[in-house]
């Protein structure tokens, strides 16, 4: 009895249990890192208002230039209008015509509204809180 050989390849069926547990598992880890990167970074925690003398505004940053800002939040005055205990708000600005108006209102009063977000991005700025309106008081 000969053997005969042939140079045609053979063709094993491949298993498709295997191929679709490796697609769901890379199906859900996929998901799962895009949702924490989501809540992590652009879900917003909270908004609000606050109210205080804003005391330091700048354009800062190595390689990306954020504008960044610093109130004062008094919570507690004394005799003639006096802070006596306050706290520091820092955070951080995208919108150009919002930066615009809060540099040309440093020593002032101001309301602020902003989106606290769980995370930082280099970006986005320094701080959580992102600043989106100013209304002068």
């Amino acid at each position: 009895m000969e053997r005969q050989f042939t140079n045609e390849p053979v063709i094993r069926e491949k298993s498709g249990f295997t191929g679709r547990i490796v697609g769901i598992i890379f199906l859900i880890v996929s998901l799962t890192l895009g949702g924490y990167f989501y809540w992590k970074y652009f879900f917003t925690y909270s908004n609000g208002n606050r109210y205080g003398l804003l005391q330091k505004f700048s354009h800062k940053g190595n390689i990306f230039k954020t504008y960044e800002g610093e109130m004062i939040l008094s919570s507690v005055r004394g005799n003639n209008n006096v802070a006596l205990a306050s706290e520091k708000f820092f955070f951080s600005v995208n919108k150009k015509d919002v930066a615009e108006k809060l540099s040309n209102l440093q020593g002032r009063n101001v309301t602020v509204h902003y989106k606290e977000k769980n995370g930082t991005l280099a970006w986005r700025g320094d701080s959580k809180y992102i600043v989106d309106s100013v209304k002068v008081e």
